[in-house]
């Protein structure tokens, strides 16, 4: 288990430049028509610019993020729910804030509740007395079936984040130690890669070896036969799991 916390850290960072979604209360401070409301929710779909708040943890700078949705649910009065999706970075507090500023009457966020970071959805989440249950079952019994059906694995999302690079089994462990991906290691690799994309290193079986660097476009890497195709930035497989093709110092 510490092992499995361990190797989940590392990629967490994926998540939080992941797009997001929410559902929220939009409370308008004054009395405002539905055509207008619709209008202003409109207007503030797509790219945005944005001043983050006085209360957050980066410089207060003005910059864009875009909002892909956002969906009427339901207004009872003045309190309005909506469900908004954006890109990572976008402040849903300051986002009621200037819709009620272009109104004319002022808004505020009254309720908000995460139902999605990336590929990870409010759906397929479980309680912390169910991630304890299964705990338990496996320390007692060693089975991990159970525990398995509650997390999801890294490799998910990973593969719903990044392009990927599929190398041999014969690369595998020489990753695992931090080396390059070099052309001929490699069996299969996603499509509309870019130089310098942020990829998933995985085997033929679909585990995660690392997340890299990719050096050359989707268009390049298929005519190169030999050569560096990309960098490991973060080992997340024990360089063990596979056996070392390599001559060891006695």
């Amino acid at each position: 288990m510490p092992i499995l916390l361990e190797r989940a850290t590392r990629i967490a960072k994926l998540l939080t430049k992941a797009g997001k979604e929410y559902v929220g209360v939009l409370y308008l401070h004054g009395e405002v028509p539905d055509e207008a409301l619709h209008s202003a929710l409109e207007e503030f779909t797509g790219l945005i610019f944005q001043r983050p708040p006085i209360k957050s943890t980066v410089k207060r700078r003005l910059r864009t993020r875009r909002v892909h949705e956002i969906e009427f649910i339901e207004r009872c009065g003045r309190y309005v729910l909506l469900r908004i999706s954006v890109e990572a970075g976008t402040y849903i507090r300051k986002l009621f804030h200037d819709i009620g500023e272009f109104l004319g009457c002022g808004a505020s966020m009254r309720e908000l509740r995460r139902i999605r970071a990336g590929p990870l959805t409010e759906t397929s989440s479980i309680t912390l007395q169910e991630l304890e249950r299964a705990f338990i079952m496996w320390e007692n019994t060693g089975n991990e079936a159970y525990l398995r059906e509650k997390i999801i694995p890294l490799e998910h999302v990973v593969a719903q984040l990044l392009p990927k690079l599929i190398v041999k089994d014969t690369a595998v462990a020489a990753i695992a130690h931090g080396a390059s991906v070099k052309a001929p290691g490699i069996c299969a690799f996603s499509k509309n890669m870019k130089r310098n994309d942020s990829i998933g290193i995985f085997t033929l079986k679909g585990e995660l070896i690392a997340l890299g660097r990719v050096l050359v476009s989707s268009e390049e890497l298929i005519e190169l036969e030999r050569g560096v195709v990309a960098e490991p930035t973060r080992v997340i497989m024990d360089r063990n799991l596979y056996p070392a093709l390599w001559k060891k110092d006695e």
